[in-house]
């Protein structure tokens, strides 16, 4: 599909999409559509975001009935990285860092206007996802809320649910 963006001759995002690869793509089915989850090398993550937009209506367009997430493919190093022959662990490898970056990628090209988190009696959590009101009506965002949240639990394993916030 990728390749049929990049060849067709009134596709303005051509030229961007020549040095984009992808790392792999993944089906999951979300109450009466399907979610097609793309993962992309963190090398060309900056140029994905650039075009990530007009990319996701192109791919839209292309597999009717399937809202498409693009998510970058990033490390997680665990508490004995020393193992692996590192001296430090960089922050931006950390679970809880990789996890918020994740967050960010599913609800792109929106933005994340706040985060709440509420713990019931029972101790279960649930991440409260406000997304920036000035969003709502861009490309059906409001009908892919329960697409971010399936997502997210199924690439974090952490319940979330998004809300637009109150401008």
């Amino acid at each position: 599909a990728l390749f049929d963006i990049e060849v067709s001759p009134s596709s303005d995002i051509k030229a961007d999409l020549r040095d984009v690869v992808i790392c792999g793509a993944q089906d999951l089915e979300v109450k009466n559509r399907t979610a097609l989850i793309i993962r992309f090398p963190f090398r060309v993550w900056k140029t994905v975001q650039k075009i990530q937009g007009r990319l996701i209506r192109e791919l839209e367009k292309k597999f009717s009935k399937k809202h498409v997430i693009f998510v970058a493919n990033r490390t997680i190093l665990d508490k004995n990285f020393r193992r692996k022959g590192l001296k430090i662990r960089p922050r931006s490898r950390t679970l809880t860092s990789v996890h918020e970056s994740i967050l960010e990628d599913i609800v792109g090209p929106t933005e994340i206007f706040g985060k709440r988190t509420r713990i019931s009696v029972d101790g279960t959590k649930i991440m409260k996802i406000y997304l920036d009101p000035k969003d709502k009506d861009k490309n059906d965002v409001e009908a892919k809320m329960s697409t971010f949240s399936a997502v997210y639990k199924k690439l974090t394993n952490k319940e979330a649910v998004f809300i637009f916030a109150e401008a």
